[in-house]
This record gives structure tokens, sequence and C-alpha cells, in this order.
């Protein structure tokens, strides 16, 4: 395995573990069943979700970096989000909500188009790998599509990267030659 691939295998877990210990915070403080989530690991290991120490070992250290991160403070001896950490919490989850598929296509295709000047370029890359890892798919240097409603994550996504003005959002009835689009996004 070359170095990019474990590189970027390890950034993938790293971001997994942040969304779990984030997503278990967040979630306990919530739906109310405590106020704070007393140990994320004890919690997750109830879920069957540790099933090793070297995974105990990962949470411990992606709870530690997001202490550092101010993503999570300490109180009492539980575990609490920050302001910082609900915002997160908030962004995962409308992510989330943004990724599922809906049991049926509308027909209706969603369209973002962006121009991001060339003083910004770190942002115009980040916005394309975020496009593809939503499972957007590239017509045109910064023309992408997705079958289904995004519209209220493309919202978010534009606050976050501040790049409102620079991003359209459009809804499509019918393109020309989509065949392609059904055929990789599995639409019949």
């Amino acid at each position: 395995m070359g170095t990019l691939e474990h590189s970027s295998r390890k950034k993938i877990r790293r971001q997994n573990l942040t969304r779990l210990v984030i997503g278990s915070v967040g979630l306990v403080g919530m739906l109310g069943v405590a106020a704070v989530a007393p140990n994320v690991l004890t919690a997750m290991a109830k879920l069957g979700l540790l099933p090793n120490a070297r995974q105990k070992e990962s949470i411990n250290r992606a709870r530690d970096r997001l202490l550092k991160q101010g993503l999570l403070k300490r109180e009492d001896g539980f575990l609490r989000l920050t302001p910082k950490g609900e915002a997160m919490f908030h962004r995962i989850s409308s992510y989330d909500q943004a990724t599922r598929k809906p049991p049926r296509w509308d027909g209706r295709w969603r369209v973002l188009i962006f121009d991001i000047p060339e003083r910004r370029k770190g942002l115009r890359e980040k916005m394309r790998r975020t496009l593809t890892a939503i499972g957007f798919i590239r017509l045109q240097d910064s023309v992408w599509v997705y079958p289904y409603d995004c519209e209220d994550f493309v919202a978010l996504l534009k606050a976050d990267f501040k790049i409102g003005k620079d991003v359209l959002y459009l809804i499509v009835e019918e393109m020309e030659g989509d065949r392609h689009l059904r055929k990789y996004f599995g639409i019949h």
C-alpha cells in the first residue's frame, strides 16, 4: 500500500472517530438521557463498538484531541460539548441528513455550480473534496450533480465555507445525456 493510501485511510479513521465521539456526547445531551456523557467509552462498549484495547486507545486519543481543539470540555469528571462542539455536532447531523437516500428518486437533478476565485484555491479544493465525499459527481470543472435533495446541506456548506455568493444551487427537471449519471447513481 502506498503512503498516500495509508495517510488517506488514517485521515478517514480520524474523521470517523471524531464524528463518533462528538455524536455520542451530543446525542446523550440531546436525548436528555443525561445532561452529560459520563464516559463515551462505556457507552460505545455497550453498543458493541469497542471490541479491543487498541480501538479504546484510538478513541482516547480522539477524545484528547477534541478536548485540545476546544470541542469538548470536562466538567465534574464528565464530558460536555462546548458551543464550538455543538456547532460541529449540528454540522455532522446535517451532513448525515443530506446524504440519506430517499426510497425513490423524484426525477430532478441537483446541480451545484461554483466560481471560487484563484486566490482561494485551497477552499476550492476543499469544496471539491467535500462534494466528492457526499456523493456528487463532477460534470465539468465547477459543475457538480447529485440526484437527491441536499439544499439544507448546501446552505450549511455555503455558510461553513463562507462562499455564499460564489455557489449556485439548481434543481433541474431534465438534463441532456443523463444516461451515464443515472447509471452511476443506480437510477432507472
